[in-house]
């Protein structure tokens, strides 16, 4: 039934496709024309990764759930479905992100020999896996923000929730300075150089797990 699902949303995202490729193209050769061109897999990346929520919209005007339930589908499935999709669109982003700056940046090489853009492979793939990181923190907290208050106040609960994580973490900094600790950032560099990758992407699985339980326990207990 999961594929069924898949099937519903996927049909659903058909509509932006033409959109996407638009927005995506030019924002990958605006950007990677430029001196920053990492931050053209982080923009793409994005880009396609969040496209994925909008499918609670489509779901909350159309109140497909409401007739979804009546079939031999659990809400588990439900829950799950929208995470398998969140996570695709994700990867499906970082790679499209790493692929398109790679492309054009070697075109646009070809074509302006004089004026060559430098580019690290290794250093392309961990800022796609960043730009990875960045869009599976969101989904993690805007997804079961959704489920709990609907799409439109999911998205400004968010946003307050970000806020509040911003605010905290500026506490604990400057807590943490009052307090006369040190931490060792050139030695914290060197770990996070030679692990970043594994540890980036331990932590997107461990946010993805603990965001879909906390999602289904709300989704569990809600009525449609």
């Amino acid at each position: 039934m999961i594929k069924g699902l898949l099937k519903k949303d996927i049909y659903n995202l058909s509509s932006y496709k033409t959109s996407l490729i638009i927005i995506v193209l030019f924002c990958g050769i605006a950007i990677i024309g430029t001196d920053a061109i990492y931050w053209g897999s982080i923009i793409i990346g994005i880009i396609v990764g969040m496209i994925s929520l909008s499918t609670f919209s489509y779901d909350e005007i159309s109140k497909s759930n409401k007739y979804i339930l009546t079939l031999p589908v659990t809400r588990k499935e439900i829950v799950l479905e929208k995470y398998i999709l969140a996570i695709g669109a994700t990867i499906l982003g970082g790679l499209l992100g790493f692929i398109l700056t790679l492309l054009v940046g070697n075109v646009m090489n070809y074509l302006r020999p004089d004026n060559l853009i430098d580019i690290n492979i290794e250093t392309l793939l961990t800022t796609s896996i960043g730009g990875m990181f960045g869009i599976s923190l969101i989904q993690s907290i805007q997804i079961p923000s959704i489920f709990k208050w609907g799409a439109e106040k999911g998205r400004i609960q968010m946003f307050i929730i970000i806020f509040f994580l911003i605010i905290i973490g500026i506490g604990i900094g400057f807590l943490i300075q009052q307090a006369g600790l040190s931490i060792d950032i050139e030695k914290l560099e060197q770990t996070l150089k030679q692990f970043n990758l594994v540890i980036l992407i331990i932590l997107m699985a461990i946010m993805y797990f603990i965001s879909y339980l906390i999602s289904y326990k709300i989704y569990k207990n809600k009525e449609e």
